[in-house]
């Protein structure tokens, strides 16, 4: 797999933070498990962090603070791992999203949402939206541009915007100075992982008009 786009240096000193909502951290991890370079550069941004906290000067814990962290061990674990140096096996789909899913890609509820699209919400904990968009050949998204962050991961198959080609393992780290149309360009379904911490903005009427119906 030869993947050409990355995520910028801002997404992966967040995600070693911790402090991207968890639609977007399962993303990450997806691509980390395809991606020895972002492997290797999470591990750079883990190192920073790692020298941040040791320069930090301790800080005094309330009275409280020993119930709080016992109150965290009761709070469910999340439901998939957050691997962020080591790959894993499977080359169908990333081991983060499979573990997710629980099925092969074929065989999930997809919703129709549109002449050649059809989508699956994962409804993940957290701000934002995450979802898989599966496209038809030579359809396109409506032009839109972004009111937050958007991540998206090509799972299969292509599309191309104003930003270039993107292919399986690929990512687009877009934030609102970007707008863009993505149209399949290949004859195979493309499925996108995409996860968003605020709404599109649509720019044509169509896509305005279809926006509530289809929650992006």
């Amino acid at each position: 797999m030869k993947i050409s786009h990355h995520f910028d240096d801002a997404t992966l000193m967040a995600y070693s933070a911790g402090s991207l909502p968890q639609g977007m951290a399962l993303l990450v991890a997806c691509h980390l498990h395809w991606c020895e370079q972002c492997r290797e550069r999470t591990r750079e941004t883990d190192a920073v962090g790692g020298a941040m906290l040791d320069s930090l000067t301790p800080a005094m814990l309330t009275d409280d603070a020993l119930n709080a962290v016992l109150a965290c061990l009761d709070e469910p674990e999340q439901e998939f791992s957050l691997s962020k140096a080591e790959p894993l096996a499977d080359d169908h789909l990333p081991a983060p999203l499979a573990q997710v899913l629980g099925k092969p890609i074929d065989d999930l509820p997809w919703k129709r949402i549109g002449y050649g699209v059809r989508q699956l919400d994962l409804e993940l904990d957290g701000p934002g939206a995450t979802r898989l968009l599966r496209i038809s050949p030579g359809v396109s998204v409506p032009h839109h541009t972004h009111s937050g962050n958007e991540l998206t991961l090509i799972l299969q198959g292509s599309y191309s915007d104003e930003m270039g080609r993107f292919c399986r393992g690929d990512v687009a780290d877009l934030d609102g100075e970007v707008s863009h149309q993505p149209i399949v360009d290949t004859d195979e379904d493309c499925i996108c992982l995409i996860a968003t911490d605020a709404p599109l903005k649509f720019s044509g009427l169509m896509g305005r008009l279809v926006q509530p119906f289809i929650g992006l």
